[in-house]
């Protein structure tokens, strides 16, 4: 399952606005897409993140700024991309009346190197599927159908839009190693999900966009920074301004979960292994039983919530 050839890879973004009614939804935001990698697209809903990956595969002309996909423009040059550039259509982008397998077959007559259609049906899980038309396709199979319609062209880029969510675990499994194959045979994927997890396993970047700018970029481990949390559950009531005090002003304590707490440093910081003791000889005196106590890495998640809010919007 090998990509195309020739030409400059990958994505590059700089200065990229976007206006509705006088509002800038992107504003100025800066965003590359190595080639041959995953490139994880995070943000809160109404960020920017839709309308950024809308103005890169041409279906929006940008108000500000430039976009290259492939080196070349994607809406001026819309014609020479368009064999070379794989989009995951939505729900209502497939023909409701086809069979899947007829489907895939047709989109993949219109490519001059595509991938065997049964090879991508039997993958991700659809050879049962392949005479069922669209609309009796379940959410799930729809999903799998539109990735496959994405990557049968052998595509040098790819656009996949929540690929995996919804999906039970065996269907998110066979999307994950399809994903991870396009990246070992240089296809360049830009991907944009809002499971935490589903990122940091695939994506070699990561770029979180918020208020419509990158407000932080890297590689998970460069994000996550190695950092550490000291995680604890307990069913007694936990004063956390009281603990925070006894830890010193350069700690934080919070709620994460009904009884459940994090402790970190205040400057996000590693968090010393002494600190758990610290922790189980306060909870101790306050007569607070821990259910479960542990020195966790930072997640994604965390990383996440930190940059762009806990708010709900």
């Amino acid at each position: 399952m090998s990509g195309g050839g020739g030409g400059p890879g990958g994505l590059v973004v700089t200065g990229l606005v976007k206006r509705y009614g006088g509002r800038a939804v992107v504003d100025g935001l800066d965003l590359v897409a190595p080639p041959g990698a995953v490139t994880a697209v995070l943000g809160p809903n109404g960020a920017g993140k839709t309308t950024t990956v809308e103005c890169c595969e041409g279906l929006r002309t940008p108000d500000g700024g430039t976009v290259r996909v492939l080196g070349l423009d994607p809406v001026a040059d819309a014609g020479a991309l368009r064999p070379r550039v794989g989009v995951m259509l939505q729900d209502g982008g497939l023909p409701t009346g086809a069979r899947a397998g007829e489907v895939l077959r047709h989109v993949a007559a219109l490519h001059a190197r595509p991938l065997p259609p049964a090879e991508l049906l039997d993958l991700l899980g659809l050879t049962a599927h392949a005479r069922t038309t669209v609309r009796r396709l379940s959410g799930g199979q729809r999903q799998r159908l539109a990735l496959a319609v994405a990557v049968v062209g052998r595509p040098e880029l790819v656009f996949l839009d929540e690929p995996s969510a919804g999906l039970d675990p065996q269907a998110r499994h066979a999307v994950w190693e399809l994903v991870a194959r396009l990246r070992t045979d240089g296809v360049t994927v830009l991907l944009t999900t809002h499971l935490m997890d589903e990122a940091e396993r695939l994506a070699d970047r990561i770029a979180v966009v918020d208020r419509g700018r990158v407000v932080a970029e890297g590689t998970p481990e460069q994000l996550t920074g190695g950092r550490h949390a000291l995680h604890f559950s307990a069913d007694d009531p936990v004063d956390l301004a009281a603990l925070a005090a006894a830890l010193g002003a350069d700690r934080r304590a919070r709620q994460v979960a009904p009884g459940r707490y994090a402790v970190e440093r205040a400057d996000g910081g590693p968090l010393e292994a002494a600190l758990v003791a610290e922790v189980t000889v306060w909870l101790a005196a306050a007569g607070v039983r821990p259910q479960s106590l542990a020195l966790d890495r930072r997640t994604l998640e965390d990383v996440f919530l930190d940059l762009t809010g806990r708010a709900l919007r």
